[in-house]
């Protein structure tokens, strides 16, 4: 009798679920008349958060709506916004970039090239990844820095710069650990050749120059370790890890009064 009863149980949950569903009215965008409408009908989905009737509709409303239209570049922000709420972080970054190119003065431009920076920031998961999207995030929160410098923005732009430099030196400088560990001393010192020259204001430069000292001292370039020990003195005086490296920074040189 249990075992009888039970699909009637769940037919009758699906008959209800199918009946609620043909209760709401589907989202379509001929039920609009006119740009206006449907822009105030886009704006109450995205308020809802019925990301894909809003995605529907606004990109509808950037094929349509008349180039010097106010509406135009608010239909690309939130068009980008609801993709980044759906996590479709690739999509939300072109959209975002539509608007900054398409709109370039526009008020909320510089919002676009942060927001565009951020998503590509968020398709970078982890250091040792490709590091495509990375360089791209990179490239954006510059070049928002560079076009819109007096933007209340500007101190996000340049905290997610630094970030992102900060992964990429993470990246180049465990990639040389990784080749330290192979006993690759050659491929490992280009790798924190490059953190040094590429990334000097990050953490892992000073770390590169250590480990520089360690893989010259290993393969006898001693000179190569004397001059990196110096360079370390000099960029970082006082710090204990340099002097448990290196040893005590050499005597400074006085001199001499000309005779």
């Amino acid at each position: 009798m249990y075992l009888s009863s039970r699909p009637r149980i769940v037919r009758g949950t699906c008959v209800a679920l199918v009946a609620l569903a043909a209760c709401t009215p589907a989202f379509k965008l001929s039920k609009y008349k006119g740009n206006a409408e449907l822009y105030a009908a886009a704006a109450r989905e995205y308020k809802k958060g019925h990301w894909d009737n809003a995605i529907q509709a606004f990109e509808r409303l950037t094929l349509d709506l008349p180039a010097r239209d106010t509406l135009l570049p608010l239909s690309y922000w939130y068009l980008a916004t609801a993709h980044a709420q759906k996590g479709e972080h690739l999509l939300a970054a072109q959209g975002y970039s539509r608007l900054n190119q398409t709109f370039p003065d526009d008020s909320i431009a510089d919002d676009a090239m942060l927001a565009e920076a951020t998503q590509y920031t968020k398709m970078w998961r982890k250091p040792m990844l490709d590091s495509q999207y990375g360089q791209t995030a990179l490239a954006t929160y510059r070049s928002m820095l560079e076009l819109y410098p007096d933007s209340p923005l500007a101190p996000q732009a340049e905290k997610g710069a630094q970030h992102m430099l900060e992964w990429l030196a993470t990246k180049d400088y465990l990639t040389g650990v990784h080749y330290v560990r192979r006993k690759a001393p050659d491929s490992a010192i280009l790798y924190f050749k490059d953190v040094i020259k590429n990334y000097p204001e990050t953490d892992h430069a000073r770390e590169s120059y250590l480990r520089l000292v360690e893989v010259y001292r290993s393969i006898n370039y001693r000179d190569d370790a004397r001059d990196a020990c110096t360079t370390l003195h000099q960029k970082y005086p006082g710090d204990n890890e340099v002097r448990s490296v290196c040893g005590p920074p050499p005597p400074a040189t006085v001199a001499k009064p000309a005779t």
